[in-house]
Formats: C-alpha cells, sequence, structure tokens
C-alpha cells in the first residue's frame, strides 16, 4: 500500500472528474483505435432515434456495443439476440457512466454455425406459430393469365423463366425487378410481395394470378435473404399463390417452408406454374373426337329404336279392324234375336185364344220387352262409345311415341340426313365417296348435292 503523507500529496497532480474521464478516454482510444470482436449479441436496444444498443459477450465478459443511425443503415446484416457476430470497430469511453463501449462500424456474421444455428431458432420459432402448416396453403392456379415474377432483372433467372413459359404457354410475366443478396434484398423481396397484393386489392387488371420468388444457387449467406422473418410473413401473408424457387435443390429456406408450392430450381417453377398448351390442345381434340362419336352412336341407337318400333306399330287403317268386327258381330246377334224374339212371341200369340187375349196385359208386356231392348241398345252404345274412345286414346299414344321417336326432332336439333337417289341412309363416308349424287335432308327440306 502506498503511504501518502501530507506533504507527498501536495505535489500530486489534481484532476477534475471531467479532466480524468477525458484523459482515460483519449488513453482507450489512442491504444484501441480499431478492433475486431468476436462475440454472442446479448441484450439488444433500438429507440426511436434509430441507434442501436446491444451487449457482446462470451462465456468470460460483457462489452457495450452502439450502432449509430448512419452506420445501421449501411450494414449488410442487422443484430440479433444470440447471433455469433465479428464486430468491428473504434473503443471508447462513455464518460457519463464511467464505462468502455465498441462503436461499431462494420459486422459480419461469426461463420455458418452461426447462421444455422439462427435459421433453426427461426424455423422452430415459425412452425411453432403454424405458419409452415399445410392447412394455410392456398392453391396453384391450373391456367393462370398473368404470372408475377420477383427476382433480380439483371441475372439468368427471370430468362430462364420467360424462355420456359414462352416454350410452354405464352403469357403474360410482370416482373418486379429487386436486389436478391445483400441488406436491402430482404425488404425489396417483402416489398414487392405486398405491392402485387395490393394491387390484387386494387382490383386493376396488372394484378397477377400466381407468383414466382425466384433466385440462383449460391451459399447460405448468398441466400440469407430468403430466410429473414419479413420475407416469410410476407409470403405466409400473401392472398396470391406462390411458388419458391430459391437456389438449386439441396439448397434450403424458409421461404421454402411457408410457399404454397417449392420448385427446385427457377425452370422447374415455370414447368410448375403453367401447363405445355400443345398437350392441352391434343387433350381438346381428342374429347372432341369422343364427342362426335359417342353423339353418332346415340342418334344410332335411337335411330334402331325407332325402325323397331315403327315395324311393331300396326297402320292406321287397321287400328279400328277389331272394334269394327265386334261391332258387325253384335248387330249381327241382335238382329237374329229380335227375329226369334218375335216369332216366339207371334207363335204364343196364336196359340193363346183370341177369346182369352187381354190387351191391357199384352201393352203391359209389350212396354216391359221395350224397355229390355232399349236397356240392351243403352249398353250397347255405351259398349260402342266406350271401345271407340280406348282405341283413340291408344291411336293417340302411339301417335305421341312415333313423333318422339321421329328423326324429325333431331334434325330440329341441327343434324341431317344424307340420303342415296334411292332415299337410303348413307352411312359411312366411303359409301358416300362411290356415289354421284346424294340428298342431304334438313328440317325444313332437302338439298340434292352432286360429288365431285
Amino acid at each position: 500500500m502506498i503511504n501518502v503523507d501530507d506533504n507527498f500529496s501536495l505535489n500530486i497532480t489534481e484532476y477534475s472528474v471531467s479532466d480524468i474521464s477525458l484523459a482515460i478516454k483519449r488513453s482507450v482510444e489512442s491504444n484501441f483505435e480499431l478492433v475486431r470482436i468476436r462475440g454472442e449479441v446479448g441484450r439488444i436496444s433500438k429507440p426511436a432515434s434509430g441507434h442501436i444498443y446491444l451487449d457482446l459477450k462470451d462465456e468470460k465478459a460483457v462489452i457495450s456495443g452502439v450502432i449509430w443511425k448512419g452506420t445501421a443503415q449501411r450494414l449488410e446484416i442487422l443484430p440479433e439476440e444470440g447471433l455469433e457476430i465479428i464486430a468491428i470497430g473504434r473503443i471508447t469511453t462513455f464518460q457519463g457512466q464511467s464505462k468502455y463501449q465498441i462503436i461499431i462500424e462494420k459486422l459480419k456474421r461469426g461463420g455458418l454455425g452461426a447462421l444455422m444455428a439462427l435459421f433453426e431458432k427461426r424455423k422452430k420459432m415459425f412452425f411453432e406459430e403454424g405458419v409452415f402448416d399445410n392447412k394455410n396453403k392456398k392453391k396453384i392456379p391450373f391456367l393462370p393469365e398473368k404470372l408475377g415474377v420477383i427476382t433480380s432483372e439483371s441475372g439468368a433467372v427471370i430468362q430462364d423463366i420467360m424462355h420456359r413459359v414462352s416454350d410452354r404457354f405464352p403469357m403474360e410475366i410482370i416482373l418486379w425487378p429487386v436486389a436478391v443478396q445483400g441488406s436491402k434484398s430482404a425488404s425489396q423481396i417483402a416489398g414487392a410481395i405486398n405491392g402485387f397484393n395490393k394491387i390484387k386489392k386494387l382490383g386493376t387488371d396488372r394484378s397477377p394470378d400466381l407468383i414466382i420468388v425466384a433466385r440462383g444457387g449460391g451459399s447460405i449467406e448468398d441466400l440469407w435473404s430468403f430466410n429473414e422473418e419479413v420475407v416469410v410473413r410476407a409470403v405466409y401473408e400473401s392472398s396470391i399463390p406462390i411458388i419458391s424457387a430459391v437456389g438449386h435443390e439441396t439448397d434450403n429456406t424458409l421461404i421454402d417452408l411457408v410457399a404454397d408450392l417449392r420448385a427446385p430450381t427457377p425452370t422447374a417453377a415455370a414447368e410448375l406454374a403453367v401447363p405445355v398448351r400443345s398437350d392441352l390442345i391434343s387433350m381438346l381434340v381428342d374429347l372432341d373426337m369422343r364427342r362426335l362419336k359417342a353423339s353418332k352412336n346415340k342418334i344410332k341407337m335411337i335411330y334402331g329404336l325407332f325402325s323397331e318400333t315403327v315395324k311393331r306399330l300396326k297402320k292406321e287403317s287397321g287400328l279400328l279392324d277389331f272394334p269394327r268386327q265386334s261391332l258387325d258381330e253384335t248387330c249381327h246377334r241382335l238382329g237374329s234375336s229380335l227375329q226369334l224374339l218375335f216369332s216366339n212371341k207371334v207363335l204364343k200369340f196364336k196359340s193363346t185364344g183370341i177369346e182369352k187375349l187381354n190387351i191391357k196385359v199384352l201393352q203391359q208386356s209389350f212396354s216391359a220387352k221395350k224397355d229390355v231392348l232399349h236397356n240392351i241398345s243403352l249398353r250397347m252404345y255405351q259398349y260402342i262409345n266406350s271401345e271407340q274412345k280406348k282405341q283413340v286414346e291408344y291411336l293417340r299414344n302411339l301417335h305421341r311415341i312415333l313423333d318422339n321417336l321421329s328423326y324429325r326432332n333431331t334434325l330440329n336439333r341441327g343434324y341431317s340426313l344424307v340420303l342415296d337417289q334411292q332415299g337410303k341412309l348413307v352411312h359411312s363416308k366411303e359409301k358416300a365417296s362411290s356415289l354421284k349424287e346424294l340428298t342431304i335432308e334438313f328440317n325444313d327440306g332437302k338439298l340434292d348435292v352432286k360429288c365431285k
């Protein structure tokens, strides 16, 4: 311990608090003009001033750090709690609290391990929030009218997508150019996604039906913008379906997990976005041929059924033959019965003595027989009338069936019949080619044509 007596203490230089703080500040700054410090970001504060205050720590010590607003706007990465970084800056002191700190000028990530740890941390956070759930993913449209692409306008990616779309199904492509690497790329990518969605809400015709977010391959550092929270949340909140096409097939980013569909490459994204036009045309042609074949078979079946029905129908002149015959037989029996009845009554009358004849009884008997005869005539008339109505109704039903099965109804729907000179149907192209003249029957008449 230094023994300081009164006389010696009078020779010690006297400093004010400010003087000693300034002297220490100058000493520290002169000895640590520019340093690189590796450590883990601890406590971090971002006040409204735009400056960033943080703690940089390892397992034994902690040092305070400051990033001024102007410097923060130029940094390639921003500090996050738990991230291992390399801070480059100047050591100085903060006189107001008698502590030393580093004024950070540049920041670098501490290594691949630190990035992977941050990747897994964010992945776990989004997974727990349900951002990656399949139930939130939107269906990719089969044939979008407009395709939006978010990528660099100067790279080969946009050219590959445009060429592939042009080869498969040419359509309008709306490019939203962004930086795909660097400190501003994440905000630009998120801004492009939000911009397309704002256009859709306005209801203009410049809104795409599908978005491709694309970038070529690279290291994890090159692709890190697609792991930023602002990009992941923009994709999650997008009302327009998004295909992620970042890097190569072996590259993994968080945008791949939240996107509605992940493509291994930008070229593959174009293939997933649009179908092959020639394949669709072939499919439509095949379906149309099958439709025509089915229509012909249907007409042929109806025509066959019609022909069979016509063969089984009686001619109109023969429909009333049976009722007529029944009526003739009834009339014949009635005449014979009346004649026989009259003969019997005459014999009975003759067998009765004239003196026994009672005119009153005879009149009563005649009246009774007349009533019987009237009743028989009435029943006969009712029977004939009923039979006639049945036969007329039967004839009407047959006429309705014949009308429903008539080929005229088919002609009314726009079809026509091709006939030869004898009026027979021509069923094949080969038969038609062998004839010199044909008759085409339409709904409103026939037309004779000559074959070349």
